[in-house]
């Protein structure tokens, strides 16, 4: 089966925050196979050089190092994307952090870093990339939400929480950069297998009560969620924004 192809994507300059592994990485794959201009931002420095050396070789992609909660270092990492690969088409919030806790274990502090790891740079990252796309009249940001706070999931409500405040960041800045014909919306992942999640959270037991939820009687992988980004980002969705796309097999 030939995957789809989108042509406006071409060389379009494309961030991916949290681009090193994961769902993240599928999407600096796909991007990069559509001729895309990808910059990928990761607190992973070892296995995002090994993705940007291997995909450098037959397309334009560029990694920075850097700790998304260090709201100064994503701003130098964003504008050092632009001096590499150009103004800013296309932003794509992926990066999280989907760490267990327990109500009676949380502090103040962890509450926070909480909200600075899965929250506050989407709206940062996107405050530092909107001028570019103000500028040439058109841009997609797509925010990675969390079908977690959707099910009613507990044992993480920090996690939740933030996850679930990006349905609110997503609609204000669609109002907001809607006039400037830039697109915003939310995908929302379902359970994906990525490696970590195999490694620690896969069980028969948790396989079993996913597959006795979802409409749909398969695991999902990266790429389901990278597949619907492309969409997202391409002008096959310029009519798209201010909404929130759920990719979980039905289980919502």
């Amino acid at each position: 089966m030939q995957d789809a192809t989108y042509p406006s994507l071409r060389d379009k300059v494309v961030i991916v925050t949290g681009g090193g592994s994961g769902i993240g990485e599928q999407m600096v794959r796909r991007f990069a196979g559509q001729g895309s201009k990808v910059g990928f931002i990761d607190i992973k420095e070892e296995e995002s050089r090994a993705l940007a050396d291997e995909l450098s070789a037959s397309a334009a992609v560029h990694f920075e190092n850097c700790d998304l909660t260090d709201i100064e270092a994503l701003r130098a990492a964003i504008r050092s994307i632009r001096q590499a690969l150009g103004p800013i088409d296309v932003l794509v919030n992926n990066a999280a952090h989907d760490e267990r806790h327990d109500i009676d274990s949380v502090t103040p502090e962890y509450w926070d870093n909480r909200m600075a790891v899965n929250l506050r740079h989407q709206f940062f990252a996107a405050q530092a990339a909107y001028p570019d796309m103000k500028a040439t009249g058109a841009g997609a940001i797509v925010n990675l939400g969390s079908v977690s706070w959707m099910i009613g999931q507990g044992g993480m409500p920090g996690y939740t929480t933030a996850k679930s405040a990006i349905q609110g960041l997503t609609r204000s800045l669609a109002r907001d950069l809607g006039p400037h014909n830039i697109r915003v919306n939310t995908l929302v992942p379902g359970w994906i297998m990525t490696q970590r999640q195999i490694d620690l959270w896969l069980t028969p037991e948790a396989e079993q009560e996913l597959m006795q939820r979802q409409c749909l009687k398969r695991k999902l992988y990266p790429d389901d969620i990278a597949k619907v980004a492309l969409f997202l980002a391409s002008d096959e969705a310029g009519g798209c924004t201010n909404q929130t796309f759920i990719v979980d097999g039905g289980w919502v």
